[in-house]
């Protein structure tokens, strides 16, 4: 019997035109089921023959992954040099600079090697997380409803659905209501659509409104969503970093190229007579590989990947990498009340119930209330009501249930139809938003100041209402049709429920408006109700009716202000629908805000995925998750302030490793380039690739180092940081050239200081053939000081890009220090002993080397000051207008207009005075709505703007 089960019952079957064409009862015997289900043997054995219901994970190769991380431009750029290094460095009856090629394969190994441990090790712990979150389907096996995980299900299954739920497999919908479901994902429709018994829905959709039972028949590759699988194929959309990652590298390159360019033109020409060929290649490769920033993509990426790390520690998950970056620059969260900043815990007030039928008691009432309820996959408001009664077996007591109309955000209400066993009659309760509710009732203009004044007084204490209606149907009614127009409803009752905030989330919004993100509310309750949550929870009090933003002629008209302007003052919004809440979120995208917004529901998904940052919150379903691009899994916005100060210390570190890189790249070529044509130093690749090592490694470091969480948003100033980088590098240039010609063309320092330098040697200088062959600026003691020299000022400079002011008032953290004084420890080591002929170095002795070291303090303390002066500069009006109008002439500015995500039809002479515009609108803004919070809320903002100046 079983072999001839799996014979009939086979993929050609569940993917056969016969099983498309027959209706739910044949198709009941064709998938060999029953509505009762399977039983757990059964579906054990058609999981062996089917497989889990899931596409199979692409394995990454981790060869494939290892080798990513040397895929991409800079690493080209490398990987060039060391092509030159084995291929083109050679002659002058020397062979091939197999030194140097071994030592830049080795660093682009190294540097893949970390990153591919660290975003090993950050992947792994969300994957954890994400393994907690795994999607969960309700089945009937063994003739009771189990949960189990999604994958588990086999055709065959009975499962249920409901409003929220993702459908788990491709099935065909059982006898039962009709389902609104959106499957935009899987055919592109924009609206959802409807489907009846009998239909086919499809695994990936999203049921938006109603619930039934679904016969199971295709499961993993079996289903339109596997078969059309790379369609909906999950990638890391990484297009705003990966243009950071660009311009950056774009600049550091420009540089490279141009002064290598410089280099051929000026010296070449005299190659025959002044300059040799090997001396010429060996020039480039030092600009090569000291100038490209070779580590930034992994630097930054591992920063990212040990961020994500971090989060999920403090249960935030982030499913789009990049989403750190992007939550650092957030200043506006918009969140739900119910469940975020309430405990979403409710309680009925029975004390104050307020009965409008004198037929009946408060326990008839509850009753009612109780049989309009959800007796199985409760929500909030069916649990708190359902286990109010005495008996919550009361809810289904003494009645058939012939029908249930589960609720839906558009509806707003739920509904049941029954037959009472005392009168043997049938009628119809429902329960819902009291305003829909009392539409509903025969009598509705003469109770409707009662009933408003009542929720308008229950509203004043923080209760919401809840609506009851009655009505009595014909017999002929069978299920969930409308009544005729004979029945009447009777208005019963409303119901006051309760939701207390949480402990914790006065004092988070507090910690929020203090890190400059302001926190709107956007509730579907009562405009009262909001307001006095708000209150309670020391939000501002300027709530609107959603219909004040419905339409924006009338929003002019009345407030005077745009539909954005009047987003941007309101401290929240009251009964919204699901396309206000996606048309607040645009609203105040449009206005240049970098928008959070927490969800939990279906009705929220829209909106989550407009968003920048959107944020699902603890127990949020299916369809929120997948819209989302962090997921918290404890209740709540305190995890999300841990979010924002830990995205805002990322963010610092890639901002202080960025300046840092671009410094030491302008440092780097303008030093060594200017070396060549003033003074014919040539210093050695190998020296310079010692450099990049021990950089590199320390550089490492500050993925983890210890930094100040900016007090208000962050965002990305490309212009600022490649000014501030260009000003310290010539500084460094400054300092290593001065140092080099007081060395070379004057006898300061041995006559000073009593230091023997073979470049003052008169014998040496006199010997014929010439001892120095490349002259006595080429002496292996000089490039061995001047190592030494570059590699410690160059790496000291980490400690003032990392610092906002004097370097001295951020303490770095203890493994960048450590990682500091062992390669400066190492770097004088070998300037002090080594001597390698290959590489043309000679050890100096300590004498010389603690003038390298004095020499760089000196120069190092005014950097701080050339970066105070610098910034001073570009944050001056004046400077910032001349700015704007020269980027937009170079057609520089479209590609900062795509990182700072500003509207691309904006006029060119808004462009030319928008960061003029900007501040002004802030402080403009600030004003506004300081007059609008209340006097606490002002404090906290205070205190904000005094912090960031």
């Amino acid at each position: 019997m079983s072999t001839e089960r799996e014979r009939s019952l086979s993929t050609s079957l569940i993917n056969s035109d016969e099983i498309k064409e027959v209706d739910i009862d044949e198709c009941l015997k064709l998938m060999q089921t029953s509505e009762a289900g399977l039983t757990t043997e059964e579906a054990n054995r058609r999981f062996e023959k089917f497989g889990p219901n899931a596409l199979p994970k692409k394995k990454k190769n981790p060869i494939l992954q290892f080798l990513s991380f040397m895929w991409n431009p800079l690493s080209w750029v490398m990987e060039g040099a060391a092509l030159v290094a084995i291929a083109v460095s050679n002659g002058g009856g020397k062979a091939p600079d197999w030194e140097d090629f071994t030592g830049i394969v080795l660093l682009l190994l190294i540097n893949s090697s970390i990153g591919y441990y660290e975003e090993s090790q950050a992947g792994d712990a969300v994957a954890a997380l994400m393994a907690a979150l795994a999607p969960q389907a309700k089945v009937l096996r063994d003739g009771e409803w189990q949960t189990i995980e999604a994958t588990e299900l086999v055709p065959g299954d009975i499962v249920y659905i409901k409003l929220g739920d993702v459908i788990p497999a491709d099935g065909r919908l059982c006898k039962g209501d009709e389902l609104k479901v959106d499957q935009a994902a899987l055919t592109g429709e924009s609206l959802p659509v409807t489907k009846g018994p009998g239909d086919d829905v499809y695994s990936g959709s999203t049921v938006k409104q109603g619930e039934t039972k679904l016969l199971v028949i295709g499961t993993g590759l079996n289903t339109f969503f596997g078969k059309a699988a790379h369609l909906v194929e999950s990638t890391e959309t990484s297009g705003h970093f990966q243009a950071i990652l660009a311009a950056i590298g774009t600049f550091c390159m420009s540089w490279i190229l141009f002064f290598i360019f410089l280099l051929i033109v000026t010296m070449y020409p005299h190659s025959a007579l002044h300059y040799n060929y090997r001396e010429g290649i060996n020039d480039i490769l030092v600009l090569l590989i000291g100038g490209i920033p070779i580590a930034m993509p992994t630097v930054l990426s591992v920063t990212l990947a040990i961020g994500a790390h971090q989060l999920a520690e403090k249960k935030a998950i982030v499913t789009r990498m990049t989403a750190i970056e992007e939550l650092s620059a957030m200043d506006i969260l918009c969140s739900d009340k119910t469940g975020t900043l309430t405990l979403n815990q409710l309680t009925i007030e029975k004390d104050v119930l307020r009965v409008f039928d004198e037929r009946f008691s408060v326990n008839d009432c509850m009753v009612f209330a109780a049989r309009s309820s959800r007796v199985e996959n409760q929500d909030a408001i069916d649990y708190a009501i359902v286990n109010s009664l005495h008996d919550p077996a009361e809810a289904r007591k003494g009645i058939d249930e012939l029908h249930f109309l589960p609720f839906d955000p558009v509806g707003k209400r739920t509904a049941i139809t029954y037959v009472d066993h005392k009168d043997g009659k049938k009628y119809r309760i429902t329960k819902g938003a009291p305003q829909i509710i009392l539409n509903l009732a025969y009598n509705k203009d003469e109770i409707h100041q009662d009933v408003n004044a009542t929720i308008d007084d229950y509203a004043n204490r923080g209760f919401r209402a809840l609506g009851i209606a009655l009505a009595e149907l014909p017999d002929d009614i069978q299920g969930g049709e409308d009544p005729p127009e004979g029945c009447k409803w009777e208005f019963v009752a409303l119901i006051p429920i309760f939701d207390p905030p949480r402990h914790d989330t006065k004092e988070t919004i507090e910690k929020a408006i203090e890190k400059g993100v302001d926190v709107k509310m956007v509730t579907g309750d009562h405009l009262k109700i909001a307001k006095e949550t708000a209150r309670r929870l020391g939000l501002g009090t300027n709530i609107f009716e959603a219909d004040a933003i419905a339409h924006p002629d009338k929003t002019e008209q009345k407030f005077g202000k745009t539909v954005g302007e009047l987003c941007e003052e309101a401290d929240g919004f009251a009964g919204v629908f699901p396309e206000h809440k996606f048309n607040i979120v645009q609203e105040l995208q449009k206005m240049g805000h970098t928008v959070g917004m927490t969800g939990d529901g279906v009705n929220d998904a829209p909106a989550l995925k407009a968003a920048q940052i959107g944020i699902a919150v603890a127990g949020a379903t299916d369809a929120a998750r997948g819209a989302a691009d962090i997921v918290l899994t404890e209740p709540g916005l305190s995890v999300i302030i841990d979010a924002i100060i830990g995205s805002r210390q990322i963010f610092q570190r890639m901002k202080n490793y960025s300046m840092y890189a671009c410094s030491v790249t302008v440092r780097i070529v303008v030093t060594f380039s200017i070396s060549v044509w003033g003074f014919r130093f040539n210093i050695p690749p190998f020296m310079i690739l010692i450099l990049a090592y021990l950089n590199d490694g320390t550089i490492m470091t500050i993925s983890k180092d210890r930094v100040k969480p900016s007090p208000h948003p962050d965002r990305w100033n490309l212009g600022e940081v490649f000014i501030l980088a260009t000003a310290l590098g010539w500084w460094l240039t400054a300092a290593t050239l001065i140092y080099l010609a007081t060395l070379y063309k004057t006898s300061f320092w041995t006559d000073t200081f009593h230091l023997y330098a073979d470049w003052k040697n008169p014998v040496l200088l006199a010997q014929k053939p010439p001892y120095f062959p490349y002259g006595a600026q080429n002496s292996f003691m000089l490039k061995s000081l001047i190592y030494l020299q570059v590699s410690m000022i160059g790496q000291a400079l980490i400690f003032c890009t990392r610092a906002y002011w004097m370097f001295f008032m951020d303490r770095p953290g203890i493994l960048l220090m450590s990682a500091f004084c062992f390669a400066q420890s190492t770097a004088t080591f070998l300037s002090v002993y080594a001597n390698w002929g290959f590489t043309n170095i000679e050890g100096v002795g300590w004498g010389w080397a603690a003038t390298a070291w004095v020499w760089n303090v000196v120069w190092f303390l005014p950097c701080d000051f050339v970066k105070i002066g610098v910034r001073s500069i570009i944050l001056s009006k004046g400077f910032r207008n001349w700015s704007s109008r020269t980027m937009k002439r170079l057609s520089l500015r479209r590609l900062l207009r795509r990182f700072r995500r500003e509207d691309d039809d904006d006029s060119e002479e808004d462009e030319d005075e928008e960061e003029e515009d900007e501040e002004n609108g802030k402080k403009k803004k600030n004003n506004n709505n300081g007059k609008k919070k209340n006097d606490k809320k002002k404090a906290k903002k205070q205190k904000s703007k005094s912090n960031i100046l």
